[in-house]
């Protein structure tokens, strides 16, 4: 995760002067000699290198893959397109992670069985790669700003008020909604409700289940709704979501706390939803084309900053007022929504009509 934090601005600079269809190829490359080495470590010194190096391939291939599948469907796609990316992500992962406990369960633990499974990563990376380079068409680069579109380069895109506005509610929603809940539920759980370790996996089932469920639905709700209040909604589904985490505390039933937080992490889920096909689509609208890498990548790097920074700091709340971590973390994406909602007109909607001209000034025109 470090070294793909430490790679994904870098991507996107590169992404801005490449082709996205190069740089997915070369992440998958490198994932591929990473986690295939990770197979052949005897020394300590061997594997941080391989993880270095499949970090790094995760960190090209997070932005190239988003940019790649973001320029090659039309704009009003694009939302579709992101639902089904994670669908297939989410779907990847819970798989891969059930197939592979088998096999290790299977077979006792033994080394062979890792090495096995590190192997056939490698491959899956390499074949993934020839994919893309055989059947996917590249879609070229963005034509060079001219010199009224402005000066190219991270400075340009720091000076985007509305993309910084959009990245700090997305590292808020990240770090408080999603990481509270994927890394500080369980030993808060553990510690102050009757929910066991049986109840809190059944739990993070059911929140992955309903995120690959309920991705499509959710992508049809939100093409009905202004982005400003797509973004609210997810914001108060988040905070609603975390507040019901204290219902859980109030009972000694076993049955009656595990529902409770069962509804949390559906809640959570359907707000996730929200949260990626509405903020994705979103920042890749407002980037300038010959910018496009570096605004996605900044994007992508506040999920990795939240996604490091939630268990850091509800793990310090966590040992001093727990409490604090759902009712704070409520009010703060409480916040946050308000925020999108006060970012109104300048948030692009393909719901809000265009403004056409006065009629005076067009007959005018004419």
């Amino acid at each position: 995760m470090g070294t793909a934090a430490v790679v994904t601005l870098p991507s996107g600079a590169l992404l801005d002067r490449f082709s996205a269809k190069r740089i997915l190829i070369a992440g998958n490359v490198l994932n591929g000699l990473g986690y295939g080495g990770l197979a052949f470590v005897d020394r300590p010194w061997q594997g941080f290198v391989c993880s270095a190096v499949g970090g790094a391939g995760f960190g090209f291939v997070g932005t190239g893959g988003q940019v790649l599948t973001l320029t090659l469907v039309p704009a009003e796609q694009r939302a579709a397109s992101t639902a089904l990316r994670r669908v297939a992500g989410n779907f990847g992962l819970g798989l891969g992670a059930t197939v592979a406990g088998f096999i290790v369960a299977a077979t006792h633990h033994h080394l062979q069985a890792f090495q096995g499974l590190y192997l056939f990563d490698a491959v899956t990376f390499v074949v993934f790669a020839l994919v893309v380079l055989v059947w996917i068409p590249d879609p070229g680069l963005a034509d060079a700003p001219s010199a009224s579109e402005g000066a190219r380069g991270f400075r340009a895109v720091a000076r985007d008020r509305l993309l910084l506005a959009l990245i700090a509610g997305n590292l808020a929603l990240v770090m408080i909604g999603g990481a509270f809940f994927s890394f500080i539920l369980s030993p808060f759980a553990a510690a102050h409700t009757p929910v066991g370790p049986v109840g809190i996996g059944v739990v993070l089932f059911i929140n992955t289940f309903f995120i690959v469920v309920a991705q499509i639905p959710a992508t049809r709700v939100v093409a009905r709704m202004r982005r400003t209040h797509a973004l609210f909604a997810t914001s108060a589904t988040f905070a609603v979501g975390l507040l019901a985490v204290l219902l859980a505390t109030l009972t000694h039933s076993t049955l009656a706390a595990t529902t409770v937080l069962a509804g949390v992490a559906i809640l959570i889920a359907i707000a996730e939803c929200g949260q990626f096909i509405v903020l994705g689509p979103l920042v890749a609208e407002i980037a300038p084309p010959h910018l496009l890498g570096r605004y996605m990548s900044l994007y992508q790097l506040s999920f990795m900053v939240g996604v490091a920074l939630g268990p850091a700091v509800g793990g310090v709340l966590l040992g001093t007022s727990p409490d604090t971590i759902w009712w704070g973390g409520a009010l703060a994406l409480a916040l946050t929504g308000a925020g999108f909602l006060r970012l109104g007109n300048r948030i692009p909607d393909p719901l809000l009509p265009t403004k056409s001209p006065p009629l005076q000034a067009a007959s005018e025109a004419t």
